[in-house]
């Protein structure tokens, strides 16, 4: 019994590793998300780190539209990386969990 603890501990450890490679590898995914027109354009990394945003000139000149596109894309780029970065951090989970009878959720 004592071994099948050590080996589960083991199996946390290195799951935990896998989880934080993986967190850093999402620095590197990038998320593109641009408004319906194309005059807004985002970029962020699937850890959600906005790296770059492009906003035509015409969005300059009136600021409360400006805003609206700003919320609008930045909510819809923000849901694209937090699915790429849930679904991306739970499969590594997923491999990590022990067998551990009547804990299946996970699978």
């Amino acid at each position: 019994m004592f071994g099948d603890m050590m080996n589960m501990m083991g199996k946390l450890k290195e799951t935990q590793r896998k989880v934080e490679e993986t967190k850093k590898r999402l620095d590197t995914v990038l998320i593109d998300e641009k408004s319906n027109d194309n005059k807004l354009k985002i970029t962020l990394t699937a850890n959600r780190t906005i790296k770059s945003i492009d906003i035509d000139e015409s969005l300059l000149e009136d600021k409360e539209q400006l805003e609206d596109y700003l919320i609008l894309t930045l909510n819809k780029a923000i849901e694209k990386a937090t699915n790429v970065n849930e679904t991306e951090l739970a499969a590594v989970a997923k491999e990590g969990m022990p067998n551990i009878p009547g804990l299946d959720m996970f699978k």
